[in-house]
């Protein structure tokens, strides 16, 4: 848990504001995901509301990731309050566009006066004196990545993110700094693995392997989809900093160690398979539906040019389709997940996916033909 720090034991300040609808729409909503619906800390469902001269500073928290956005507003006395996040959310999107809100603590500052039009409401405040605040420490390494490659790192790793507790290291992407100069993102979930990269910012050469967590991931993915400028990112062994425009994620690190992932990608693999992305993909979705096997296994037989792709189940019989490929070698069968190969096979930009094989026991390299910068690893399955 990240440590806090409280603000000052002192009397309920006024607080007093005027804000555009749509403003603190957009605010509110990048908060939702950070706070959790059931929480048994009552104050962490809350968002802290604060006025300072003229902005208007919301803060939400987990204690493990906070995330601050500051935004124009009509400030007509200075302080600060928390009120339910989900709550004030959820009335404020109702309102029509354009409208104007209020915002007004009331004497006692246990009651927040909300008015729009010819709309009032009173929320429920909890003291802002028992909003946790994470405590921020020195972040060494800084450097600045465009929102678009960052982004691109993400969506090409972040389905192989693992969702078991008990290897909870894997619950996130590992972002580390290679020898030959490249930013590289990682994630597996012991089963497939992703990997992309990019070109490494200079001022990133000596940051330290970090794991970043899947509810951090999914929060920054958000925030970066809005701009299209850099974003500067901040880090140490513990924690990571995002600054997106106006607003600032603050998370800690997954602590663990990340497998020495380079020792399970077979780079040997000397068969090269290609098959047209689109009839790839249709095809195992098609085949998939005859497989009742949680696991949705699907199997592959190659053999010249020809790929047949195939499932049985005793409740629902059996199919089979046959698909045109380049392949040089010898006839090989082997299975694979069908979920697995179809995240694969969203991430290939061009018309061409590529399979690197070695023999039917070994895990599979699969990658864009035209793309250099990613891969991903298949564990095949016996089917």
């Amino acid at each position: 848990m990240i440590a806090a720090e409280f603000l000052p034991n002192t009397s309920p300040e006024p607080f007093h504001v005027v804000v555009d609808k749509n403003v603190l729409l957009k605010a509110l909503a990048h908060c939702q995901g950070v706070v959790e619906r059931r929480n048994t800390v009552p104050i962490l469902a809350h968002v802290l509301l604060e006025a300072q001269e003229n902005l208007l500073k919301i803060t939400a928290t987990d204690l493990e990731i906070a995330y601050i956005e500051t935004l124009p507003a009509q400030i007509k006395s200075q302080g600060r309050i928390t009120v339910s996040a989900h709550l004030l959310f959820d009335v404020v999107r109702k309102l029509p566009e354009g409208a104007s809100i209020e915002l007004k603590t009331t004497e006692d500052g246990a009651s927040l006066n909300f008015k729009s039009g010819r709309s009032t409401y009173n929320f429920a405040c909890l003291p802002a004196i028992d909003f946790p605040l994470m405590t921020t420490e020195e972040l060494p390494c800084t450097f600045k990545i465009h929102a678009a490659e960052l982004s691109r790192l993400i969506d090409k790793t972040r389905f192989s993110m693992s969702t078991e507790e008990t290897r909870y290291y894997l619950n996130g992407i590992c972002f580390h700094a290679t020898a030959d100069g490249f930013l590289r993102a990682i994630a597996t979930d012991g089963l497939r693995l992703a990997q992309a990269q990019s070109d490494l910012p200079p001022e990133a050469a000596k940051m330290p392997q970090v794991i970043i967590s899947r509810k951090t991931i999914q929060e920054i993915r958000k925030l970066i989809d809005e701009i299209a400028d850099d974003v500067t990112v901040s880090l140490s062994e513990n924690q990571v900093r995002f600054v997106v425009g106006s607003s600032l994620l603050i998370s800690r690190l997954i602590e663990g160690k990340f497998p020495e992932y380079e020792k399970v990608i077979p780079f040997s693999n000397d068969k090269v398979l290609e098959s047209d992305v689109k009839g790839f993909s249709d095809a195992v979705d098609r085949i998939a539906i005859m497989s009742t096997d949680k696991m949705r296994p699907v199997k592959i037989r190659v053999e010249g040019t020809t790929m047949a792709i195939s499932a049985h189940s005793t409740e629902t019989g059996s199919a089979v389709e046959e698909l045109e490929i380049k392949y040089v070698g010898t006839p090989l069968d082997f299975g694979f997940n069908a979920r697995y190969v179809l995240d694969v096979a969203q991430q290939i930009s061009s018309q061409t996916l590529q399979f690197l094989i070695g023999d039917e026991t070994q895990a599979i390299i699969a990658k864009d033909a035209m793309d250099n910068s990613a891969l991903y690893v298949l564990m095949p399955m016996r089917v």
